[in-house]
């Protein structure tokens, strides 16, 4: 309530805005965060927990901007886990941390990628902690027969996300930043006087970072058309025997499959299976999830066939069509991040320190990202996410043939 003032105006309470919060806070500024639910409400508290390496559409990085991209993408890969790992550490933020993450191969096709990947990265220096595990050996890293081999990088890991978030804040707000949950943004305006405003209060501040996902109100200039909330989905079994959590997971690794349209799994740290997918671009979500995500975990694992699902949940997580993360001005003292396409653990919180050094005036790459050339679809959201879902059921199809 009222008027309050601020170098930076946050808006946005997920990982994106606590981790610029933060970020910024660290090097001395006077920070407010304006969160319309609570603090790790959207994606950022409901998502797989899977700290992926690098960022999504990274092969249009490198193909618009050539060596300055592949040097970004290789300065930017681990820089996410670096922060995590060094907040986890520094505010002993309980969270259930553990390395290892693993790609698998749907489909024989697919295996040839991977191998070319981790040669890749190896003749670049950086693939030490990368292998390829062959289909005649995957009995050590997974207990399933649907997949054809995989990819594990061993640096990767997963985590509980919304402790994770809500630790983050605590270590924010210990450092003064002043954290309004249940305060939704009404307008935001840059200009000579920045501001956000909600129903009853004010911010004035030199910057306003709009965080993660917004209001379609605010999709305005290098945002509009650009982004499309896309529904997924995850169930949680209930409590494994330790036995057949080791049969299914024995090195206990964050796993997502290689389609399009994919599955992705872990161990909780109290031994459940967290199994999610079935990705929906339409906007509906589906009447029962449980059902939903059932007969895919059991083709997977048939061991789980008569195990109970205690829990599910959905959410949205934003899209953009080139796969490239947002991260801009919508003015010059406007910022923006969105556009995670499902890898926000990491992404995140990359944007944030991306956006912080560009705030304390180090442009370099922030000026990176806004040269990146975005797809817009020239039509309001629902006529879009209903194209957009005609493009996924292309690959779809192709992911089952």
């Amino acid at each position: 309530e009222g008027t309050v003032t601020a170098d930076v105006c946050v808006v946005g309470g997920g990982f994106s805005g606590i981790s610029t919060a933060l970020s910024l806070a660290e090097r001395g500024y006077k920070v407010v965060v304006l969160e319309a639910q609570r603090v790790g409400w959207g994606a950022s508290g409901r998502n797989g927990g899977q700290m992926i390496a690098g960022i999504s559409g990274e092969h249009r990085i490198e193909a618009q901007l050539g060596e300055a991209g592949r040097q970004l993408l290789n300065d930017i890969r681990y820089l996410g886990h670096d922060i995590i790992e060094g907040r986890i550490a520094r505010h002993q933020i309980r969270c259930d941390l553990k390395r290892g993450w693993m790609e698998v191969a749907a489909r024989p096709r697919h295996m040839a990628a991977m191998r070319a990947y981790v040669e890749e990265r190896r003749a670049a220096g950086d693939g030490d902690q990368l292998e390829i595990v062959e289909q005649g050996d995957m009995a050590r890293v997974i207990g399933s027969s649907v997949y054809y081999g995989a990819m594990v990088d061993r640096r990767s890991g997963h985590l509980h996300p919304l402790n994770l978030c809500l630790g983050e804040a605590r270590a924010a707000a210990a450092l003064g930043v002043r954290i309004f949950e249940e305060s939704p943004v009404t307008a935001v305006g840059g200009g000579a006087k920045p501001f956000a405003e909600t129903a009853d209060g004010r911010v004035a501040a030199a910057s306003i970072v709009l965080a993660g996902m917004m209001d379609p109100a605010f999709q305005t200039g290098p945002l509009r058309g650009l982004l499309f909330p896309t529904g997924c989905y995850i169930a949680a079994t209930e409590p494994l025997p330790e036995r057949l959590a080791d049969e299914i997971n024995p090195q206990d690794l964050a796993v997502a499959d290689s389609n399009v349209v994919l599955d992705y799994f872990r161990l909780s740290a109290d031994r459940r299976l967290l199994f999610g997918g079935r990705c929906n671009y339409s906007n509906r979500d589906p009447r029962d999830i449980r059902a939903t995500l059932r007969p895919r975990m059991v083709e997977v694992f048939p061991q789980l066939a008569d195990v109970g699902l205690e829990y599910a949940w959905g959410g949205k997580i934003d899209i953009v069509l080139t796969r490239v993360p947002a991260i801009g001005r919508r003015e010059a003292n406007v910022y923006y991040m969105q556009g995670y396409c499902g890898h926000g653990v990491n992404t995140t919180h990359i944007a944030g320190e991306i956006v912080a050094d560009a705030i304390a005036g180090t442009m370099e790459r922030l000026d990176l990202f806004e040269k990146i050339r975005h797809v817009r679809l020239p039509v309001g959201q629902f006529l879009g996410n209903q194209l957009l879902a005609l493009g996924m059921l292309y690959y779809r199809l192709r992911d089952l043939l």
